[in-house]
């Protein structure tokens, strides 16, 4: 396999979107989800379209094993991941402490330790030959705090932060990381986390348009891209570092309460 692409949560939304377009240029992938069938009908597809190669991986990355087990079927291919695109997530609303925590925490173990832990597992691989790129999908929402989606805010701030921090530790090399920052985006995101009956939702993105913003931001370097936000949003981004921040919570619960 060549120019290597490795995509979690690949069988629908952003990560299909991130899928078709690698395979577009030509570059093999190796696609990961929980969904196997699903990933199975990418595969073909991109196989009968494109003429590359595709490695189906169906992991639940909720599972603290999966991220090893992945890097672990990888390596034993022999397979060199060129890029590390860090997608699957999932959110959920409501107050914190009426949420189940088992959601929670298994919002925790995706958003944050399977992305740190692939990232921890495939970047010690770039550093030695030099060469590689990572992509980690966060949020608009990791710039700001976010009451009836505390642990999910929260978890997208840790990987906005920990994206940059990398970046700048890596400096003097040839391998870049980016952090890609959706607003409401047409995904199933919406419909799982409840967030579809909000007013932040009335009006989205294409996950097309999302993914080939945080593509080719990947592909410059750069370090964030913002992506997704209607004019309204994007004022509201512009602003937020300057306006007192018990403005900001009441202004983000308001938009969070479903309609």
């Amino acid at each position: 396999m060549k120019n290597v692409a490795l995509i979690t949560g690949a069988s629908s939304g952003i990560g299909k979107e991130f899928a078709k377009i690698h395979a577009q240029k030509g570059g093999d992938l190796v696609i990961v989800a929980r969904s196997e069938n699903k990933l199975i009908a990418l595969k073909n597809e991109l196989e009968q379209t494109y003429g590359i190669s595709v490695k189906v991986i169906a992991k639940d990355l909720t599972k603290l094993e999966s991220a090893q087990e992945i890097y672990k079927e990888v390596k034993s291919k022999l397979i060199t991941v060129e890029y590390l695109i860090n997608n699957a997530g999932f959110g959920g609303v409501g107050k914190f402490h009426e949420r189940e925590w088992e959601k929670d925490l298994a919002m925790i173990n995706l958003n944050i330790t399977a992305l740190t832990a692939l990232t921890r597992f495939f970047l010690p691989d770039m550093v030695k030959r030099n060469s590689g790129r990572v992509l980690n999908v966060s949020s608009t929402a990791s710039l700001i705090p976010g009451p009836l989606q505390a642990v999910y805010y929260a978890t997208k701030a840790y990987v906005t932060f920990f994206s940059n921090a990398i970046a700048e530790e890596l400096h003097d090399t040839n391998i870049t990381v980016t952090a890609l920052l959706p607003g409401a985006t047409a995904t199933e995101f919406g419909k799982v986390s409840g967030m579809d009956k909000t007013s932040l939702f009335n009006k989205t993105a294409s996950a097309y348009k999302v993914a080939l913003d945080g593509y080719n931001g990947m592909m410059k370097g750069k370090l964030d891209v913002i992506s997704g936000l209607t004019t309204s949003q994007k004022i509201m981004t512009a602003f937020a570092p300057l306006t007192p921040k018990k403005i900001i919570l009441k202004q983000v619960r308001q938009m969070q309460e479903t309609n």
